[in-house]
């Protein structure tokens, strides 16, 4: 079940969903919309190996904007830093960023029960696109979990990305064994 706005905001006042900075005015019916932070990143290597410390190098997004670059992926992060306590948090494009060619993250739009970070965003674009620090770049959406939980993210031995970060995070698959 996707909790509407009253539950979100419900969620917030029990400290069970947070969101910093929030503003009342990007909180949706049912979802809150997220902005572009001030860093992108991009690989160094061309190539990259999925067993292998895969380096970034991170950039500010100047006051005029970036232009980004087709067959190019950009690591963003969203201004945004969320924890979500009890609750499923999903992030999905906005129709208007979508209708500017750009796709927010490729298969990592499901976070986990005890998230607690800014988003790294997995940014491609299908032609050139300026974008900015600060413009909206996608949409919370809150699903509720039935049961309880006994494996929070933030508390797995496991966890890879629970380093609070407004910088984009790269690939940490290197530390899977396979």
């Amino acid at each position: 079940m996707i909790l509407a706005d009253t539950e979100i905001l419900k969620a917030i006042k029990e400290q069970l969903i947070v969101i910093e900075p929030f503003r009342e005015e990007c909180l949706g019916t049912n979802s809150y919309d997220v902005h572009l932070g001030k860093y992108l990143a991009t690989y160094k290597n061309e190539i990259l190996d999925a067993r292998q410390h895969n380096e970034i190098l991170t950039f500010e997004i100047p006051e005029e904007g970036y232009v980004l670059q087709p067959n190019t992926l950009y690591l963003g992060v969203t201004q945004e830093y969320t924890e979500t306590h009890a609750h499923v948090p999903f992030l999905e494009g906005k129709s208007s960023v979508g209708r500017l060619g750009i796709d927010i993250h490729a298969t990592a739009g499901k976070g986990d029960v005890g998230f607690c970070n800014h988003w790294t965003l997995e940014i491609s674009v299908s032609q050139k696109v300026r974008v900015y620090a600060g413009m909206p770049i996608g949409q919370l959406i809150f699903f509720k979990v039935e049961g309880e939980i006994r494996n929070y993210y933030n508390k797995k031995n496991n966890a890879k990305y629970v380093e609070r970060s407004d910088k984009p995070v790269e690939s940490m698959m290197w530390k899977n064994k396979f």
